[in-house]
C-alpha cells in the first residue's frame, strides 16, 4: 500500500488476525458443499470478525471503546477456535491444515491479549 498512513495495518494483532482470516478462507474452501451456509460461512464470518473489530477499535477515541472492540475480537477469535478443532474432528481438513490454523490462532490470541493488558497499565 502507498499510502503512509496505515493505521491499524501497523498492529502486529492485526497482522496476525489478517493472515489467519486468508487461511480460513483457503481452509474451508473445499469443505463439503453442504456446509456453505453452516461450518464454513461460520468459520469465514468469525475469521474475519477478528481482525475487523481490530480495525475498528483502532479508530475508537477513547481507550474503554478501543478496548471493548479488542475484546471482541478475541471473544470470536475464541469462537473461530472451536470451529478449526470441530472441523478436523468431521475430517474436513487434514492434521497439518489444523496445525497451520491452530498455530496462527494461538499467535494472534497471543498478542492481541497483550494488546489489551496495555490497556489495564495506562
Amino acid at each position: 500500500m502507498a499510502n503512509a498512513y496505515k493505521g491499524y495495518r501497523n498492529l502486529k494483532a492485526w497482522e496476525k488476525a489478517n493472515k489467519l482470516a486468508h487461511l480460513v478462507y483457503d481452509a474451508t474452501e473445499n469443505f463439503p458443499k453442504s456446509e456453505i451456509f453452516g461450518l464454513t460461512s461460520q468459520m469465514r464470518r468469525a475469521a474475519l470478525s477478528v481482525p475487523a473489530n481490530i480495525a475498528e477499535g483502532y479508530m475508537r477515541s477513547s481507550q474503554k471503546d478501543r478496548k471493548h472492540f479488542y475484546n471482541i475480537a478475541l471473544a470470536s477469535l475464541s469462537e473461530l477456535e472451536y470451529y478449526i478443532d470441530f472441523a478436523l474432528e468431521r475430517k474436513f481438513y487434514k492434521d497439518n491444515t489444523h496445525n497451520q490454523l491452530t498455530s496462527i490462532q494461538t499467535e494472534t490470541g497471543k498478542v492481541l491479549t497483550g494488546l489489551i493488558k496495555s490497556f489495564n497499565k495506562a
